[in-house]
């Protein structure tokens, strides 16, 4: 399995970067004419892509929602985090809720595509290691998803599990969204597998164990006190990472 690997992981990296290259002029092109619109378009394709992209390494990523998720209303996606490849499928299959990244500052500059989608795309930048700028930004980042009537995705573990095992959770970011969207609904999801693409490191990379995303029932935030409702998501994520 591993000799498999190791011939199946440079084939998928340059896939995997051949498409951030060539979506990243495509995200200009559909930026500059066609405006929000147009560069949501190209981007739900590329997260499409980068998603399929998995089956060379034969990890096929599947979605377990038998929920009704409102459309037209503000929706805080929060999640376990187990590695990169957890972004493009959660982009891709919330795409209609216009999911926006809380994500650190450092990916705003240098990836191919990545940087340029959260420069432009409505994401939050945020800098770990300035807490006060983290909270001003996370601030802006609230009225934004408030004002158009986006969604937020955010993983409060703050960093990647490695072995899938979930972090303790942080919650001043979910509390500062919320505090700007109170008519927004919680919806947890558990990610599960993710983290076997790396169980060997950075190369050579895992292959056959399917990803999933578990959604859970979205939860009203006015229903609950802060506290109670912050120790329901975590309840909730964490019942289904196995």
């Amino acid at each position: 399995m591993k000799i498999l690997s190791y011939i199946l992981s440079p084939i998928f990296a340059f896939v995997f970067f051949l498409i951030l290259i060539v979506f990243h002029p495509l995200q200009w092109i559909g930026l500059k004419i066609f405006g929000y619109k147009g560069h949501k378009f190209i981007v739900d394709i590329m997260n499409l892509v980068l998603t399929r992209s998995l089956l060379i390494l034969g990890v096929p990523v599947k979605r377990i929602n038998k929920q009704e998720i409102p459309k037209n209303k503000t929706i805080v996606f929060v999640s376990n985090h187990q590695s990169l490849f957890d972004i493009s499928p959660i982009s891709w299959y919330f795409r209609k809720h216009h999911a926006k990244f809380v994500s650190k500052k450092e990916l705003g500059k240098g990836i191919p595509s990545v940087s340029f989608n959260l420069r432009h795309g409505g994401a939050a930048l945020i800098d770990r290691k300035d807490g006060k700028s983290a909270l001003l930004e996370l601030g802006n980042f609230a009225k934004r998803i408030n004002k158009n009537t986006w969604s937020a995705v955010i993983f409060p573990e703050g960093t990647r599990s490695r072995d899938g095992r979930p972090k303790s959770f942080s919650t001043n970011g979910i509390k500062m969204i919320l505090k700007r969207n109170p008519e927004a609904l919680i919806v947890p999801l558990s990610i599960n597998n993710s983290w076997k693409v790396f169980k060997y490191g950075k190369f050579p990379l895992g292959l056959f164990s399917p990803i999933t995303i578990y959604t859970h029932e979205p939860i009203d935030c006015k229903s609950m006190d802060i506290k109670e409702l912050l120790e329901l998501i975590e309840e909730k994520i964490k019942s289904k990472i196995n």
